[in-house]
Parts: C-alpha cells; sequence; structure tokens
C-alpha cells in the first residue's frame, strides 16, 4: 500500500522557520520532521511514498536526491569525477516528488497524485504530524468496515494549565498540563479508497471543509481511535515540544 503524504503547504502558523524552507523540512532532532513521518510508516513495511510538493518544494527534491550520499561513506576521486559509496545504511524508500501546485489546496493536491496510485487503497497524512499509532490495526479497522475513508480520531494534548476554582475565586486544583476537553479531532493518519477522485473538483477544493464534510453525510466516513501519542508541529511552540522530547531520549513516535 502506497502513502501520500501532503507536503505542498505554507506552514503560515509558523512562519519563523517556513520563510527560509517547506514546513515538512523543519527539522526535530536534525532530521526533517518529513522523515520522522517516513521512519513510522517504514517500520511498519510501508516503503512506497508519493509525497505532495508545492512550496519550496525542490528543496524536498534536493533533500532526497543527496540523501544516500549524505548518509553513507564515499570515495571520491576527484580528478577523474567519480564517487563510489564504500557502505551505506539507508532505508528502502522508493519515493515519487509530484509538483502539485504553490497554491493547490489539501483535496486538490490529493487528486493530482491519484493517478500515480496502485491498488484500490492508500494511506495519506499531513506533513507535520508524528504518533505512535499502530498502522496495523488502522488497516485493519478500514477493511473491516468498508468505508470510503478512515480518519484516524485522537485527543490533542492540553496546550497550557488549568485551574478549578470555587467561591472566592479560590483554587481548589492546578493542572500543568491536562488533556483537551475529551473530544476527538483529526489526527490525519488515512485510508482512503481511491474512488475519493469522484468528491473532488479542483485544485482550491480542501480535505477538510469539502470531501470530508461530504463523506460523513453520506456515512461513507469513519475514526480510527487512537489514544496514544500524537503531535502536530503548527507553531514554534509545537517545534520546541518535539524537539525537547527527542533530546531526551523519549520521544513516543521513535517506534523504529
Amino acid at each position: 500500500m502506497q502513502v501520500v503524504i501532503l507536503a505542498g503547504g505554507l506552514g503560515t502558523r509558523i512562519a519563523e522557520e517556513t520563510h527560509l524552507r517547506p514546513k515538512p523540512m523543519i527539522e526535530i532532532g536534525g532530521k526533517p520532521i518529513l522523515w520522522h513521518i517516513m521512519k513510522i510508516y517504514s517500520k511498519w513495511g510501508f516503503n512506497d511514498f508519493i509525497i505532495c510538493l508545492g512550496y519550496r518544494g525542490y528543496q524536498i527534491k534536493e533533500y532526497f536526491i543527496n540523501y544516500r550520499h549524505h548518509n553513507s561513506n564515499l570515495k571520491i576521486d576527484i580528478q577523474g569525477n567519480k564517487i563510489d559509496i564504500l557502505d551505506s545504511n539507508v532505508e528502502p524508500w522508493n519515493i515519487s516528488l509530484i509538483e502539485t501546485g504553490d497554491q493547490t489546496m489539501t483535496a486538490g493536491r490529493l487528486k493530482r497524485v491519484l493517478p500515480y496510485i496502485k491498488g484500490d487503497s492508500f494511506l495519506m497524512t499531513y506533513g507535520d504530524g508524528v504518533a505512535n499509532i499502530n498502522l496495523g490495526h488502522l488497516i485493519q479497522a478500514h477493511k473491516a468496515q468498508k468505508k470510503l475513508v478512515t480518519l484516524t480520531a485522537v485527543k490533542p494534548p492540553g496546550r497550557f494549565g488549568a485551574l478549578k476554582m470555587g467561591r472566592g475565586n479560590t483554587i481548589h486544583e492546578f493542572l500543568e498540563k491536562p488533556d483537551g476537553d475529551g473530544g476527538f479531532i483529526n489526527g490525519g493518519f488515512f485510508v482512503i479508497n481511491t474512488k475519493i477522485g469522484d468528491w473532488i473538483g479542483k485544485d482550491t477544493d480542501v480535505w477538510e471543509k469539502g470531501p470530508l464534510p461530504a463523506l460523513a453525510a453520506q456515512g461513507e466516513l469513519q475514526a480510527f481511535k487512537h489514544e496514544g501519542f500524537w503531535q502536530a508541529m503548527d507553531t514554534l511552540r509545537d517545534k520546541h515540544y518535539l524537539e525537547e522530547l527527542w533530546a531526551t531520549g523519549g520521544a513516543p513516535w521513535k517506534v523504529w
């Protein structure tokens, strides 16, 4: 099963970083978050990727064009203009880098890469979120319910401390970083039937505002609940949080 990764957006909410590079190329622990996402899928045996490019997509192309050389020991014959790879420890990835337009929206990007999909279903996620998700269980749930799309539902982590107060504003309980309000949100990590192309019209269609609500209305959208770790990198604060987890050696998404 192939994996589609949406990696073409402008990433305006983390503009401190994205004015120089596309959001999926922002590094966590010295590696782009895109690499971390691909490592999660690779751990589960999914190594065939289709990456939807847009804003500064050439940087993603350059990264993977040079990936093997940057992760191998080399012997360079400068006079003969020859490079030999002495030994290499790279992933068995097959990567299709597809230009989907700088201004194309999420659903439009997906429709543009459908011609490159083999088979009747595929995996898809965003280029900015990591999780310790069980992809095997996700796919089993999708096959069992036979809906067009299975969405991974997650509970967002608390961002700020919470106070429980009583009369006279006396604080009865202080919670440093509680969970969210208990509601589930879209965490990405989809399984999608290729018939989804019938639900997308044009480049300006937004996956979360057009196809997903329409699928829900027709009973063709189901949830796979993931109760474990999940974190999107929407802001600089999120980036620093993920960096801290990686630096301590306790990054929950590092399943490889």
